[in-house]
């Protein structure tokens, strides 16, 4: 894959959308409200400093993007956070290992002392191997926490990836 990764515009947001849609739609990966617009979903999704949105691009098609920034904003702000999405078609083809990777050195760049994601979905398998396989740990689970629509409610992993 020849594929670069680049901080997104407002301009990418028409290229981010039918995946970002089509991902909290399917329901089994993100707690976002199914009644969002274009709109709505532009005010989740594309950071504003000191985060960022990434988007990662062969050619020029969106094959995945991903956000970050503070976890939480004053004494926390130390800590990161990030979220991940890739478009279906370009699945298992190493989008989501390229922009975790990304994050990761983003974050370190940044001098923060960690990441932290407060909210994997347990039944979402393959995010959690490919997390744990860059260092994050598991520090607990909310039982029962997301409703899946394929497994009923099921746990969400709080995950964590020391940097310093």
């Amino acid at each position: 894959m020849s594929a670069t990764i680049r901080t997104a515009t407002d301009d990418d947001w028409p290229r981010i959308w039918p995946f970002f849609e089509a991902t909290v739609r399917a329901g089994e990966t993100y707690a976002f409200p199914l009644d969002l617009t274009v709109e709505t979903g532009r005010g989740l999704w594309m950071e504003r400093p000191p985060g960022e949105t990434v988007v990662l691009e062969d050619g020029s098609v969106v094959l995945g993007s991903a956000k970050m920034g503070p976890n939480r904003p004053g004494r926390g702000d130390h800590v990161g956070t990030a979220s991940f999405m890739v478009a279906p078609e370009a699945r298992d083809r190493g989008v989501g290992r390229a922009l975790a990777e990304h994050v990761v050195a983003w974050h370190r760049d940044h001098g923060y002392a960690g990441i932290q994601f407060n909210a994997v979905v347990e039944t979402n398998t393959a995010a959690v191997a490919l997390w744990r396989s860059l260092g994050f740990e598991v520090v607990g689970t909310v039982p029962g926490a997301f409703r899946s629509p394929t497994h009923g409610r099921v746990g969400l992993h709080v995950m964590y990836l020391p940097l310093d």
